[in-house]
């Protein structure tokens, strides 16, 4: 049964509709115009919704329960098996994370990624896509691999943050991700960063480096998510939706403020309605993109991604 969200309400009662219709078909009645007529309705009622989506409406779908997950990404734009590794060698194997190599067009890269339960009893396994700092020291042995053996890197980013438990600060949460952001920026290979859900705080950038940053259509990125930005503020989560605006975390603020490199648009609808043509388009993505910094050496790139970030923001001495 397909999930709607809030501002979704007319698209389910066209649906309910399509569906009467369709029950009809049986009884030998000819509804072929009547049909056609409903899902053209459809379609443009999809597109003036989705093309008028406010922050916080985007900041939903980059939550709904449908939405493909990093190992969808992975399974669906490699060939073959992909061989997921595990283990930070120091703690445990942090379900969170999850990585490894996968081919792409004959290409093999190293794969990082937050990783989201699909049901109740997955969502506890993974902890609700939030690392502790083993997750993010996975990630970084992962990464230094990729780069021993000069194989390229795509993270997927989809976290609602570092998980903020007592044991994960008594292990070092703040380290592991500083550490990262340290390593990430001298590694020897192309790096791509691609935001496919939520992107919240370090959570989100301890993966985050790279020498492309990109966001899918209805995603976000910043350093507060906008229920806990309210809370702070106005001390509840009444005003989260212009506390989203305020924000500026969507991917078109995100360009405009040239924080990312790039914007993937998703299919009509979201990727959680076409998660197959969302495949695609991110494959497309990452294709262009790696050819692009296989031409550069590697001084270059590593040049070009310092002088990337340190450009970000406004800061005196």
């Amino acid at each position: 049964m397909a999930i709607y969200l809030d501002f979704e309400k007319p698209l389910q009662e066209l649906d309910k509709q399509i569906k009467k219709i369709k029950e009809v078909e049986s009884t030998g009645v000819d509804i072929t115009q009547t049909l056609k007529e409903l899902t053209d309705k459809r379609k443009e009622q999809t597109k003036e919704i989705y093309n008028n989506l406010t922050a916080w409406q985007k900041v939903q779908v980059s939550r709904h329960p449908e939405r493909p997950y990093t190992l969808s990404y992975i399974n669906a734009i490699t060939e073959g098996e992909f061989i997921e590794l595990h283990g930070d060698r120091n703690v445990k194997d942090d379900k969170a994370m999850v990585g490894g190599f996968g081919m792409l067009d004959g290409k093999s890269v190293m794969f990082v990624g937050q990783q989201k339960g699909v049901n109740t009893k997955m969502r506890q396994y993974r902890n609700f896509g939030m690392p502790n700092p083993e997750g993010y020291r996975k990630a970084l042995r992962l990464m230094k691999l990729a780069e021993k053996f000069n194989k390229p890197i795509v993270c997927f980013i989809d976290t609602p943050g570092a998980f903020p438990g007592l044991e994960a600060e008594e292990r070092g949460q703040g380290e592991a991700i500083a550490r990262n952001l340290y390593e990430m920026m001298n590694l020897t290979v192309p790096v791509i960063n691609i935001i496919i859900g939520e992107g919240a705080s370090g959570g989100a950038l301890g993966i985050g480096i790279g020498d492309r940053v990109l966001m899918m259509e209805n995603t976000w990125y910043s350093v507060i998510s906008p229920e806990s930005c309210s809370s702070i503020l106005w001390r509840n989560w009444d005003h989260k939706q212009e506390a989203a605006e305020c924000l500026k975390l969507t991917a078109k603020d995100m360009k405009k403020n040239k924080l990312i490199d790039g914007i993937i648009k998703e299919p009509l609808g979201g990727a959680h309605a076409d998660p197959d043509a969302a495949f695609k388009k991110v494959k497309t993505a990452i294709n262009k993109h790696l050819n692009e910094l296989e031409e550069l050496n590697a001084d270059d790139r590593i040049t070009q991604r310092i002088e990337k970030f340190s450009e970000m923001g406004v800061f005196a001495e």
